[in-house]
């Protein structure tokens, strides 16, 4: 795994590379440790991440296949994240780091993501936050910026709009990095106590969000063994007789019947 301690003379080339950065480090540090807290306790059979193969966001998950998939770098699947060659209804969990910013068609990559995933399937999403320092800092930047600055940093209300439209109901989220984007690895470190500040003064400036959602499919139930119907016995009724209430109920009718015949 690239040292995130090392700086680099040349600007990054990708993303992978940026966040070999000390700046880049700094914020592998809190991603690391939302995956890891989000996807541990997912279950199912298949999990994927898309892009950044390089850094494995599933280390936590239990299931037993998963893989990073993509168009470059170390990945298992060479795919297109808006044509996804995966089966409908297939996957249980998906991991997006940094993906829609960085996507051609964001809207559509979405689209595929609720396409391949089951009904109850899990999505946890990073992305910059156009709305924070580190967004003012790419528009200073201009459009010849490179990594992270050359990407299309997308609002989280748009992103909330978008699960929605899609059917994700979102479980989890937060905001993180609400130090100035520094490129010195000592300016960082005197920028730390903003950390704390920030998430009780203004959560909403946060240079990065998480979000968690599950995809909700209307109508859909969860079909089960029937273990307890076809263990159980048909249950036979003996014939009881009519309870006697009383002995002058009982020998009343057969003296009446006496006397009529007298």
């Amino acid at each position: 795994m690239p040292n995130p301690s090392v700086s680099t003379a040349n600007p990054p080339s990708g993303l992978s590379d940026w966040f070999s950065t000390p700046l880049g480090g700094y914020l592998m540090e809190r991603e690391r440790a939302f995956f890891d807290a989000e996807v541990a306790d997912v279950f199912g059979y298949h999990a994927l991440q898309f892009g950044l193969g390089e850094y494995d966001f599933l280390q936590t998950n239990r299931m037993p296949y998963r893989a990073a998939i993509g168009l470059s770098g170390p990945t298992r699947v060479r795919t297109d994240f808006c044509e996804l060659g995966i089966a409908t209804a297939s996957v249980d969990l998906v991991v997006l780091p940094h993906t829609l910013e960085f996507s051609h068609n964001p809207h559509q990559l979405l689209r595929e993501v609720q396409r391949v995933l089951m009904p109850d399937g899990h999505i946890v999403i990073s992305g910059f936050n156009p709305w924070s320092l580190w967004g003012a800092a790419r528009l200073f930047a201009g459009r010849s910026a490179d990594f992270p600055w050359c990407g299309q940093f997308i609002g989280l209300s748009r992103i909330k709009d978008w699960l929605s439209l899609l059917n994700f109901e979102l479980s989890s989220g937060r905001m993180a990095i609400y130090t100035p984007p520094c490129r010195a690895e000592q300016w960082l470190h005197r920028f730390r106590f903003l950390e704390p500040a920030g998430d009780r003064w203004w959560p909403f400036a946060g240079a990065v969000y998480f979000l968690h959602g599950v995809k909700r499919v209307h109508g859909a139930r969860l079909i089960t063994p029937k273990w307890r119907m076809a263990g159980a016995r048909r249950k036979v009724f003996a014939p009881v007789p009519n309870k006697i209430m009383n002995f002058r109920d009982a020998v009343e009718p057969s003296r009446n019947r006496e006397e009529d015949a007298s």
